[in-house]
């Protein structure tokens, strides 16, 4: 038998910690002021010691209510967060899973077959947005290389799928040495050219004819656009030399419309998953594959 206190007394209790208001929180809860106030009372009574103070309209919470909150307010999130994705997945059954644009149009997708011939009884459903500021729109799971926005305790859940490497790609008949060679960049990442420089150092890549470029060799004129997957349009088209990671240009390395004249270099962190919260069965069988097709 769980020993809790009345339930409708924490969430009474959560409301006016973070409104500092009664009356605030009377309206959110849709209850009368008077039966907020007795909600705090009980919950009080039942705890043992007082909560909060009286400061001119409002209320300020005393040490107790300060620890009181601090345990129960990420205990609601989870809560609320939870139940919206139940209510989710019960009007669009599947598993939703966010990633960038980028991943989702040049790698995810192309494999999701595979995945569907495995476990043809699991749907995918996907949410595309900004590699800058990807965020999980209430999805199940997150696809990212950077979690660096993210708050550390999300982060440490986290989990590695596939070490990552980066190289620069242009076209076979694009001139990369020219003194009028242009370099591809990623708005939200300009520092990732010198960053791969001083990786392809420490890493030498095995390519057959990679050769480290001096830096007065690199392209020293400069473009960029939002969003990696114009970056290797770009590319494709001649405008330039894009620097993108390795999966992302699988076709076009294949077929000869891109080539990678450095080859590619390992580089720090990993493409991982971010789940909401534990892996469900469908989540375990969906990371399980992702893990290993990554790895391929």
């Amino acid at each position: 038998m769980r020993k809790l206190p009345p339930l409708s007394a924490l969430r009474a209790f959560d409301a006016v910690a973070r409104s500092g208001s009664v009356t605030a929180a009377a309206a959110e809860l849709h209850r009368t002021h008077g039966a907020v106030s007795r909600q705090l009372r009980a919950l009080q009574e039942h705890l043992g010691v007082p909560l909060y103070a009286r400061q001119g309209t409002g209320i300020v919470l005393n040490d107790a209510g300060q620890a009181l909150q601090t345990l129960i307010g990420p205990l609601f999130d989870q809560l609320e967060d939870g139940y919206a994705r139940l209510q989710q997945r019960a009007r669009q059954p599947g598993l939703h899973v966010a990633c960038s644009a980028t991943f989702a149009m040049r790698w995810l997708v192309p494999h999701l077959a595979e995945f569907y011939r495995a476990e043809p009884e699991i749907r995918i459903r996907l949410s595309m947005t900004s590699a800058r500021e990807i965020r999980a729109e209430g999805a199940d799971l997150l696809i990212a290389w950077d979690l660096s926005h993210y708050p550390e305790t999300e982060r440490e859940r986290a989990i590695a799928l596939a070490p990552i490497a980066f190289g620069p790609v242009c076209r076979p008949d694009y001139d990369w040495r020219a003194r009028g060679a242009v370099r591809i960049t990623h708005e939200h990442t300009t520092s990732a050219w010198t960053l791969w420089r001083a990786r392809w150092r420490a890493h030498r890549p095995a390519a057959a004819g990679a050769a480290l470029p001096r830096a007065s060799e690199l392209p020293r004129r400069e473009i960029a656009f939002p969003h990696t997957h114009l970056c290797i349009e770009a590319a494709a088209g001649g405008l330039g030399m894009a620097l993108v990671e390795s999966r992302l240009v699988q076709r076009e390395l294949a077929d000869g419309s891109l080539i990678a004249p450095c080859g590619f270099v390992p580089v720090d962190g990993a493409m991982m998953v971010l789940p909401a919260g534990e892996l469900d069965a469908q989540a375990a069988r969906f990371v399980d594959w992702l893990r290993a097709a990554l790895l391929r």
